[in-house]
């Protein structure tokens, strides 16, 4: 085992529940590597995730942003186009560029569509699904506000979905960012999570909650420190 894995043996206890405080500040001091790390939540949610009715699935604009810029990509047509073109959309247009797409081009971080794109985006399916990158009504990038769509990305929003196994994988900024605004953002993304709470869903919600860094331990975070208020 390497050195620094035994120092996250050593200062990472598993059988405690840290508040989100605690878990910041020991992914800070754990940290060993150059690069600014993102900072991720993973929400174990007590639902069925076999079931369609008890999917959690939405958007939340982060308060302090991910600390990335994101490129965005508006297909549209029209009116809708010209405002694509002066809403600071990196790309934008409508049949040649879902052509681009349907060649395998995908370096954009958040794709924004039109209602009246959607049936020539679906043959997109495929390419757009694995990356999680397909517009979507409920995540806010299938909409005719677009320049409201590329400003909500731009500023920080960040889209999450449970996956097969019930959990939530959201990222919530980066290492360097000010222990308040990494809380702060954290609790906006739970915050909307628990709103988001299907009707179906019986028992305990917040099951198991963890908070990591890319090259960090995965730390359990006490979760009702977001249902206690």
């Amino acid at each position: 085992m390497s050195k620094r894995m035994l120092e996250v043996r050593k200062k990472v206890d598993k059988q405690k529940l840290y508040s989100l405080k605690e878990a910041i500040e020991l992914l800070k001091e754990l940290k060993r590597t150059k690069f600014d790390e993102t900072v991720e939540i993973h929400i174990n949610l007590g639902i069925d995730p076999k079931q369609s009715s008890q999917t959690v699935r939405g958007a939340v604009v982060l308060p302090h942003g991910t600390g990335k810029t994101a490129r965005v990509c508006v297909l549209a047509k029209g009116e809708k186009l010209k405002e694509a073109e002066k809403s600071g959309a990196e790309f934008y247009g409508a049949e040649e560029l879902i052509e681009k797409i349907a060649k395998g081009w995908t370096d954009f971080d958040a794709l924004i569509a039109t209602p009246d794109m959607m049936k020539d985006i679906a043959k997109l399916g495929k390419i757009l699904g694995p990356k999680g990158l397909m517009p979507n009504p409920k995540t806010g990038t299938v909409t005719t506000e677009i320049v409201k769509a590329v400003e909500e990305v731009k500023k920080g929003r960040v889209e999450f979905r449970n996956d097969n196994y019930g959990i939530i994988h959201c990222p919530v900024g980066k290492i360097s960012f000010d222990t308040d605004k990494l809380i702060e953002n954290i609790m906006t993304v739970v915050d909307t999570i628990i709103k988001l709470k299907p009707a179906q869903a019986k028992g305990v919600y917040l099951k198991n909650i963890y908070l990591s860094s890319t090259m960090g331990p995965s730390i359990r975070i006490n979760p009702q420190e977001f249902t206690k208020k």
